[in-house]
């Protein structure tokens, strides 16, 4: 257990489960009660990265990735960083052009 700013002593998960929350913008509570937290950055041609972090119950992190997308949406490319990092990975054929 640790002491927060308020005084008050919890559980180091929920600690952590407050410092998640509040770094990512979004998060899916999983049934094992374990989470997969997620934000987005746009990029400047229309591209969009998405961060992705997958823990367990206590809060552990399990995987985490980006993914990015073309300006139509689509899944171009996966970089998994963690629990190894393999690098990027292309998805499919990447396009800037309208179809």
């Amino acid at each position: 257990m640790r002491r927060g700013i308020d005084g008050v002593y919890r559980p180091l998960e929920v600690n952590r489960r407050r410092k998640n929350a509040k770094k990512f913008e979004t998060w899916e509570d999983l049934a094992n009660g374990g989470r997969v937290y997620s934000y987005e950055i746009k990029g400047h041609h229309g591209w969009t990265a998405k961060y992705v972090k997958e823990v367990d119950a206590s809060e552990l992190t399990l995987r985490f990735y980006q993914e990015i997308y073309d300006n139509f949406g689509r899944l171009v490319e996966v970089h998994e960083k963690y629990p190894v990092n393999k690098g990027h990975e292309k998805i499919g054929e990447v396009s800037n052009y309208e179809d």
